[in-house]
């Protein structure tokens, strides 16, 4: 006897619900677990943003006045941590200013703005206030940003992933004693890329005082991690 087109199709429907049903029941019995943890350091490198920004009535103006303003801002830098200080441009603009009529209309130009910022990278963070006073004193009038990091991140994040993953296996180890079952190996395990924190600063323009105080703080490094494990009855 041979199965005719919509007896085979039935037949599928029939044997693919099994099928599944059997490789579910194949399925060891297990533990779901996941560890958090976070590492506390202390920042051991600085990037500070520095920016001058100039007017002028034309575009060339605006340049030339933004170079020589710029050239004094690191000739007094390079004077404070030398000659091998790590400084470079991270950002360069150059735009029209507009005047918008009131009563509507065409907008005129009345001048250009120039925009340049550098970055200055410390590792020795008792000069931060320093470079943002040499700078400011020099010609910047912008401090975009100032930002606290770690030297050796990859350190600080297999840390937190280690004690992650001890949690994971403390909580898996606790429902396994709880229910009265062994457990007998791991099954899988996942890992969610370790998140820094960074200490940030938000951008200010130059204040009148002797000195800038700075502080650090820290840094939060979180990581987590899934884990699985195959259980069995004691």
């Amino acid at each position: 006897m041979t199965l005719t087109s919509k007896g085979f199709v039935l037949f599928l429907f029939l044997v693919l619900p099994i099928a599944a049903q059997d490789v579910a029941n194949k399925l060891p019995p297990s533990i779901q677990t996941s560890g958090e943890a976070v590492i506390i350091a202390k920042p051991d490198r600085a990037q500070i943003d520095i920016g001058v920004v100039t007017q002028a009535d034309n575009s060339q103006n605006a340049a030339s006045k933004n170079a020589t303003q710029l050239g004094a801002v690191l000739a007094q830098l390079k004077q404070l941590l030398g000659t091998g200080a790590d400084v470079k441009t991270i950002s360069y603009s150059l735009s029209p200013n507009y005047r918008y009529p009131t009563g509507g209309g065409e907008p005129t130009i009345t001048g250009y703005t120039a925009t340049n910022v550098v970055r200055v990278t410390l590792d020795d963070l008792t000069q931060v206030g320093n470079v943002i006073d040499a700078a400011t004193g020099s010609g910047a009038n912008r401090i975009q940003s100032l930002q606290f990091t770690l030297k050796n991140r990859e350190t600080v994040e297999a840390q937190a992933l280690t004690e992650a993953a001890r949690n994971a296996r403390k909580k898996a180890d606790t429902l396994a004693a709880a229910l009265g079952v062994n457990i007998l190996r791991i099954l899988s395990v996942s890992e969610s890329s370790p998140i820094v924190v960074p200490v940030r600063s938000v951008a200010y323009a130059r204040a009148e005082a002797t000195s800038t105080p700075i502080e650090s703080g820290t840094i939060e490094v979180q990581a987590t991690v899934s884990l699985s494990v195959e259980i069995s009855p004691r």
